[in-house]
């Protein structure tokens, strides 16, 4: 019989490491939750609202978008 899930895991993981490279843990919003949707909505309202009323950030987002000449899409 093969191997169990934990062994083939192990032996991935192990394999990853050899190549240098490290396991992290990172948390990201659940798209799933509930208050999800709400919540970007909320934000998306201040960014716009600060879009608006901040002239830093218009200057910024007019220097950046003047800088895209020879840009290809």
């Amino acid at each position: 019989m093969g191997r169990s899930v934990n062994d083939r895991v192990r032996k991935h993981r192990d394999d990853l490491r050899a190549q240098g490279l490290r396991p992290i843990q990172i948390w990201v919003p659940d798209t799933r939750a509930d208050t999800f949707n709400g919540e970007c909505e909320r934000q998306a309202r201040l960014v716009a609202e600060a879009d608006c009323t901040d002239e830093g950030i218009v200057r910024l987002l007019d220097e950046a978008t003047g800088d895209i000449e020879g840009w290809e899409a």
